[in-house]
Order: C-alpha cells, then structure tokens, then sequence
C-alpha cells in the first residue's frame, strides 16, 4: 500500500481573544491548512512542480517551512545552536524533494512544530533577542507575524500547485 500524507483537522482561530491566543490561533490554521493541502497525496505527487518555471513543490513548501520554524524560533529567538537541516546545496529544502522521504520530511515537520510550541509556550511575546550580523533587535510577537505572512504565502503556492496536480481547489 502507498503511503499517503493524512487529513488533518483545521482550527478555526478563537473569536474573540486574547493578543497571544490570537496570535496562536492564526499560526496553527495556516500550520493546518499548509498539511491540508498536503493531504491524500503520495510522495511522488507531493515532489511533483507543476510550473515549469518554478522550484515549488508541496514537500517542498513543507520542508521550506520546517528550517524556518526553526530558524525563527529556536535559533534566532530562543538562542539553541542549530545547524542547517537540510544540507547539501543551496535552497537544499526547495531542491532535494524526494518521493521516498515524503513520509520522513512530514513526521521531521511536525516533530519540529510540536519543539518550538514547547520552546514559546510560557514565553512572553515582547521578550526580545538580537539576530544578524546588522544585530537587530525584534521580539516574540513579530516573529509570530512573520511565520503568520509567510505560512499565508506559502499556502497560496500550495492552493495553485494542488490544483495542478490533482484539481482540487478550496481554502
């Protein structure tokens, strides 16, 4: 039997809210929504780039996505000493998609998730850190609007690469 990545459920962010719970609510519908898109595939539909011109592929969207939760919010903001994920060559998340590690790269992106929602749990949102050789200084709060605007762009590839490959459209 083919593995297929699984269905998952989407959480409709609480109305109304706190700041925090707002802000959590956001980032795990577009979290959801990245792996709704992923979902009934197989790791050959999944490596598929549909647009000739494009690098993008769905595992490739979630790999991308997995070095940048980490990036943003264990390396840069909780300070772990991390070493690149994907290794290789350049854009290595965009352009070693395989077929076969279809199932790994979901479970590796999921397994990273669940860490940085642990890493910022009890963390307040204005607590700040330093980044960069330009040495700027950001807090807890503008990194969840940054994952929130880049999982947003992210889930519009997603949308128009799963129409490609299968016709399904929706949000």
């Amino acid at each position: 039997m083919t593995w297929t990545a699984p269905d998952v459920e989407r959480p409709l962010p609480p109305r109304p809210a706190k700041e925090r719970e707002s802000l959590d609510g956001f980032l795990e519908l577009h979290r959801a929504t990245l792996l709704h898109k992923c979902a009934g595939l197989d790791g050959e539909q999944l490596t598929r780039r549909p647009v000739p011109s494009s690098r993008l592929s769905l595992l490739g969207l979630v790999r991308h996505l997995t070095e940048v939760e980490r990036i943003w919010f264990r390396f840069r903001f909780a300070g772990e000493p991390l070493g690149p994920l994907y290794e290789g060559v350049p854009d290595a998340d965009f352009e070693l998609v395989d077929a076969a590690r279809a199932e790994q790269d979901l479970a590796t992106y999921l397994e990273q998730v669940e860490i940085v929602r642990r890493t910022v749990r009890d963390r307040p949102l204005d607590e700040t850190f330093v980044f960069g050789k330009e040495r700027k200084t950001c807090d807890l709060r503008w990194v969840y609007v940054h994952m929130i605007e880049e999982y947003a762009r992210h889930n519009g590839h997603a949308d128009l690469i799963r129409e490609l490959i299968d016709g399904t459209t929706g949000s």
